[in-house]
């Protein structure tokens, strides 16, 4: 099976193409005490607000302007995250549609006062999608990937696409269907 991966030519006719690196970003952050959960580990909530924000900044930077989370996928915990931990964040757009984006974020952690190298504690992949003032969705640059990386990531991007569509129709036909048999949810 062939993938098509996109060039500066292809998507939106008006709005040029960008590259991956263009809107990549990490954010970082220390945990506290202020973040722990019951356990006494840095509560996962805590993680996936960062993640949602670094996502959001760089689907942002790749639109040109606002972009709402639309889903998050496969937010995964690895390893938990301990207060003292320096956490980041890094994000980037891995593929995009007419106005939406998958951006991938890989969360890494290390001990602030040591110099071991980061830990990867989780991953997720988010959805976004472009917006006007008025809320409505708007064309986004297509996303142009730049190494084998970007390119992997780009076809991984299209099968979770494909199978988040596949999902939501299969789901949307059996609503029907028990609606259709007079089956209350």
């Amino acid at each position: 099976m062939t993938h098509q991966v996109p060039t500066a030519e292809s998507g939106t006719p008006d709005i040029p193409g960008k590259p991956t690196s263009a809107s990549r970003t990490t954010l970082s952050h220390i945990m506290t005490h202020n973040d722990t959960n019951l356990l006494g580990t840095v509560h996962g909530g805590v993680i996936m607000k960062l993640v949602d924000d670094a996502a959001g900044a760089v689907a942002g930077r790749h639109s040109g302007g606002p972009a709402v989370t639309a889903s998050m996928d496969e937010m995964v915990f690895l390893e938990p995250v301990r207060v003292g931990d320096l956490v980041h964040v890094k994000a980037q757009v891995n593929w995009t549609g007419r106005t939406s984006m998958e951006v991938g974020v890989r969360v890494l952690a290390e001990r602030w006062n040591e110099s071991t190298p980061p830990t990867q504690v989780g991953s997720a992949y988010l959805v976004f999608a472009a917006v006007d003032a008025d809320g409505k969705p708007r064309a986004v640059p297509q996303v142009i990937p730049e190494t084998e990386r970007d390119n992997r990531r780009y076809q991984e991007a299209q099968i979770r696409r494909t199978h988040r569509l596949a999902r939501r129709r299969a789901i949307k036909e059996l609503r029907e269907k028990r609606a259709a048999e007079g089956i209350e949810d």
